[in-house]
């Protein structure tokens, strides 16, 4: 069993959003020394990896996602744009992850011709909508800061959920190539035997690797990446020019709109950075196989090296909610506020239902003097929980 799963894996290794391998047919056998340690990651590490990256990614994207949608102050446009890449993430935990770790303990694939249809084609969509809304988040925080002087409309939310959606429909339709050309395939191995995979290319010719993997690479990596950082470039730019070009009579309130708006910018930033450093190893270690598949090392090593390509490439799914976690104060304290039960949450209702409460005796001219005195102190202090962004 431990051969045969190292052998599915070096098949199956190159692609964990949209199953992508090249085709190799290598000696799967491992020196007889290395055979424990590898049955002790395919038995106990690879399923242990796998469950925390499902139960730590679902609890904060769903919980991300429950504070944008039930927060009305909440729902600005960089928020939908998160929640989008949350709902990406999502799908990609509850249809890569189980398929991906399944690999690992069966040497058949066990999901059929319709799901070797569906599913590379469902989590090549996950992908996409994760590193196009990026590239969205970029522009948006481009536009925000290079033209600070555009002022949100009313109707800006609505425009930006058409985008998000636009997003959906353009990764939807990459990803039908991927569903047209995958198919279940019968694979020889080196003992006379055999075992079907899940390829998503026509095994007919050499070059379907090849021109796979650079595609996947060039639309779902280096084209993106290139775009932020021209967006980043223009965005660093801006700020150190405003640092030194502020007029004195606006400093105070242009400063705040700054700070606010570097803010949103460096939290993007992280995110970019996060989806960088999770997939470009994977992203590598699939084009180095794709042109030299018959080279590949069948090694424990190289099983190693490849796992924590495949895992790191999961853990992108996970890590958003956290990073926003410890860069928002608003995020963090609606966080807390639901893992409290919602006591938190209660307060703040109470505090804006003051604060219009207030507002409406402070236009009234029978109102007692030493009451709006106290009123309007105990709202200043609570102003700060009135974020309308992150």
């Amino acid at each position: 069993m431990v051969t045969k799963s190292l052998f599915n894996l070096s098949l199956q290794t190159d692609g964990n959003e949209s199953n992508l391998f090249p085709e190799v047919f290598e000696a799967d056998s491992l020196p007889s020394s290395e055979q424990g340690t590898a049955e002790f990651v395919i038995r106990c590490v690879i399923p242990s990896l796998y469950l925390l990256i499902i139960t730590v990614g679902l609890l904060g994207n769903i919980t991300l996602m429950k504070i944008f949608i039930t927060n009305s102050a909440m729902r600005s446009v960089p928020n939908i744009f998160i929640s989008s890449l949350a709902a990406g993430d999502l799908l990609l935990l509850v249809t890569c992850v189980p398929v991906d770790a399944s690999r690992y303990f069966f040497e058949e694939w066990m999901f059929g011709k319709v799901g070797c249809k569906l599913i590379p084609a469902i989590q090549l969509t996950s992908v996409g909508v994760s590193v196009f809304t990026l590239t969205a988040l970029s522009a948006d925080r481009y536009k925000a800061i290079v033209n600070p002087m555009d002022i949100q409309t009313s109707g800006a939310v609505l425009w930006t959920c058409v985008k998000a959606i636009g997003i959906w429909v353009i990764s939807v339709l990459l990803a039908v190539p991927e569903a047209v050309f995958s198919e279940v395939a019968h694979i020889s191995s080196m003992d006379n035997g055999s075992f079907t995979a899940c390829m998503p290319y026509p095994q007919t010719n050499e070059l379907h690797p090849k021109i796979h993997s650079v595609l996947i690479f060039l639309v779902y990596f280096l084209i993106p990446l290139v775009i932020i950082s021209i967006y980043y470039y223009h965005i660093a730019k801006t700020l150190i020019k405003s640092a030194h070009n502020i007029p004195g009579e606006y400093n105070e309130h242009s400063k705040k709109q700054m700070e606010t708006r570097k803010r949103l910018a460096k939290i993007v930033l992280v995110f970019v950075g996060c989806f960088v450093l999770c997939w470009f190893p994977n992203h590598v270690l699939y084009m180095y196989r794709s042109f030299n598949y018959k080279e590949i090392d069948p090694s424990l090593s190289h099983m190693i090296i490849t796992l924590v390509a495949r895992v790191l490439s999961f853990c992108n799914s996970c890590v958003n909610p956290f990073a926003l976690y410890m860069l928002s104060e608003s995020f963090r304290r609606h966080f807390n506020s639901q893992l409290c039960c919602g006591r938190r949450v209660y307060r703040e209702k109470s505090t804006s239902y003051l604060l219009s409460s207030s507002a409406v005796r402070m236009t009234s001219l029978k109102s007692n003097a030493k009451n709006t005195v106290t009123n309007s102190a105990f709202l200043n202090g609570h102003s700060g929980k009135q974020e309308m962004s992150l």
